[in-house]
């Protein structure tokens, strides 16, 4: 069934056409991948489809009594809400509805005493509202909050903290929240991964796989993509193309028709020069004869359909890391360290070696250290415990997410010339260049750079170093899909060593051939990049019962021992949540009962057993909601 579909949108500002004549059909169900280069317009389509823009010219459908839910990157909260109260909200109308059957209750309590026909309508009306309420999941939905709040990372200390006291990623995080539970037919993402750590950002995979409604999703994380996406529309030159796929299907579809487009582009350029050297050579002769066939070939050229030269590609950054000085074998060496701010124990026992020519990916949750962990490796923040030995010859490059070694006050070509002072001007401007920023572009002031504008800077910089270790935090912030693909070239073509600080799993996918992940209590490795990182972690969550030959007998009798015990707690864990959802089964079914009971004549008409039957039905809710407390906690 379609459900959204639009046929030749337009839409300008100002003189500037933004999207132009723009058509497409989204059916029930589908799970789609908006993509394209800053500026675009997917921003201005989602706003389109919403209501929120209205367009030049065109049509847009949507089906009728269809519901849309759209994560804008700013959401609108009440600053005096916790974030438990903000997130009720959603389900306003089953309070109100449980309020209602409260009353119902009570005024069913009352008439009873003295039954009349207006006491069968009420009874009527509270069976009626009973069900609804319950196909409403009215008595699970505080339990639905606490799972999707615990799965997009806040902690239940975190569900009372006022809205106020939030960061500007948390407060996203509150109204990603909040539309989850909407469960709008139609939910238009834009950026949902924003500001969320590796797990929240798989448990929101995980969520929207099996999510009923359509999805339509703006992201750069193209690991996400690939995970929850079955088609691919792409915005460029203000048109739309759509791609059957996920966002790999894409990339390798997209490379495959620009070659094509780039061929007949070539071809028709040769055989264009082919009838102008002829028209040339026709004229020079001079005959009448020849003269009327110039003229022939001219309307011909003049009524071809001239082929665009294809533009994929044109637009990257021109990056390239290379090595001044070779390092020793062994580059770094780090035992033991610890760190702590005042009473907060950041991490201990962090121990690793980093060996010439690998590229490590150092994970972990948001707040665990690890961009500390890199500033003790610059000497810029002191450690507790423990020791840190570099390499000979090993000589360390920098890459700051938050860009604080930019001065704002340079302007983009000082900014590279005062470190560089024995570059030529043009030297310099054509490094510029290389990384897209051209004529005046290069006397704008830092302080008024785009995020991502300011990260090409700082790369530039640093591939300028030509250091043989670079120590790179969040590097694909900020950076369209074009710079990251160059920057993934240009890191898994350098000589040196790389240890880099992601949460754009894609891109570790892509460049580590090591993961690091940083706790509190140390640091595991795992010798691949993040795909083969998840395997292991799964393996390692249900471990496999092959032992390795080498261990003693003790130990694998001990280990036989240990896996036994698991498997039977395992087993104990199993029964007995079956037990408890047999349970609650049970439980809500005996509410059922009471609640067809209530609307029997015999029952409400009886003011001692009415009123026994709602005191009953009031402690069944009560164990029930204790359940599903219980119940949830067997799902962590």
């Amino acid at each position: 069934m379609i459900v959204l579909s639009c046929n030749s949108i337009t839409k300008s500002f100002g003189i500037d056409i933004i999207l132009e004549n723009i058509s497409f059909t989204i059916n029930a169900g589908e799970k789609i991948g908006l993509v394209g280069a800053n500026g675009a317009g997917k921003s201005t389509l989602f706003k389109i489809i919403t209501g929120k823009y209205p367009y030049d010219s065109g049509e847009l459908y949507l089906s009728k009594n269809i519901t849309i839910g759209y994560l804008e990157q700013n959401a609108h909260l009440s600053p005096t809400n916790t974030v438990f109260d903000e997130v009720v909200h959603v389900f306003d109308d089953l309070i109100q509805m449980e309020k209602e059957l409260r009353s119902l209750e009570q005024e069913i309590s009352k008439q009873s005493l003295d039954p009349s026909k207006s006491l069968d309508k009420l009874m009527d009306l509270y069976a009626h509202k009973s069900e609804e309420f319950q196909l409403k999941n009215g008595y699970g939905y505080r339990s639905e909050i606490r799972g999707v709040l615990k799965g997009l990372g806040f902690s239940e200390d975190e569900f009372y903290q006022p809205i106020i006291e939030l960061s500007g990623g948390q407060k996203t995080r509150v109204g990603l929240a909040k539309l989850l539970l909407k469960k709008p037919d139609i939910l238009l993402l834009d950026e949902p991964t924003n500001h969320l750590d590796m797990d929240a950002i798989e448990w929101l995979e995980s969520y929207l796989k099996f999510y009923n409604g359509t999805i339509l999703i703006i992201s750069h994380d193209r690991y996400f993509l690939d995970e929850v996406t079955d088609k691919i529309y792409e915005i460029e030159n203000k048109h739309l193309t759509q791609y059957n796929g996920n966002y790999t299907y894409y990339v390798e579809k997209k490379k495959i028709l620009y070659e094509q487009q780039l061929k007949d582009f070539l071809q028709q350029q040769k055989e264009i020069e082919k009838q102008e050297e002829m028209i040339r050579r026709f004229k020079q002769h001079g005959t009448e004869k020849l003269a009327k066939r110039a003229k022939s070939r001219e309307k011909r050229l003049e009524h071809m359909t001239f082929i665009k030269k294809p533009t994929r590609f044109n637009q990257r950054a021109k990056i390239r890391f290379e090595t001044q000085i070779k390092s020793g074998q062994d580059v770094l060496e780090v035992d033991n360290i610890s760190k702590s701010f005042g009473k907060n124990n950041l991490f201990k026992n962090v121990s690793f070696k980093v060996y010439k020519g690998e590229r490590i990916g150092l994970i972990g949750p948001n707040g665990i250290g690890k961009s500390t962990l890199f500033k003790i490796l610059l000497k810029q923040v002191s450690y507790d415990t423990g020791f840190i030995n570099f390499g000979h010859n090993v000589h360390v490059g920098y890459f700051d997410q938050e860009q604080s070694s930019l001065n704002n006050k340079n302007t983009i070509i000082d900014e590279i010339w005062q470190e560089n002072i024995h570059f030529t001007q043009t030297e310099v401007r054509t490094l510029l260049g290389s990384f897209l920023f051209s004529g005046d572009d290069v006397f704008k002031q830092i302080s008024t750079l785009s995020g991502g504008e300011k990260s090409r800077v700082s790369l530039l910089k640093l591939m300028i170093s030509k250091a043989n270790f670079l120590l790179i935090d969040e590097p694909t912030n900020h950076l369209d899909i074009e710079s990251k693909e160059a920057l993934e070239e240009a890191l898994i073509n350098y000589d040196g060593t790389l240890l880099v600080i992601s949460h754009d799993r894609y891109f570790l996918n892509k460049v580590a051939t090591k993961i690091m992940v940083l706790s509190q209590d140390g640091i595991k490795e795992y010798l691949g990049n993040y795909k083969y990182y998840q395997e292991k972690k799964k393996q390692l969550e249900a471990p496999s019962t092959i032992v390795e030959t080498q261990k003693t007998k003790t130990q694998l009798k001990e280990e036989r021992r240990k896996e036994k015990e698991r498997k039977k707690e395992e087993r104990r864990i199993i029964k007995e949540r079956e037990a408890l959802e047999e349970k609650i089964l049970l439980l809500e079914e005996n509410l059922r009962n009471l609640e067809q009971e209530m609307c029997k004549e015999a029952v409400y008409s009886d003011a001692e057993k009415s009123k026994q039957i709602h005191e009953e039905s009031a402690k069944l809710k009560i164990e029930l909601d204790k359940l599903y407390q219980k119940w949830e906690e067997y799902l962590q």
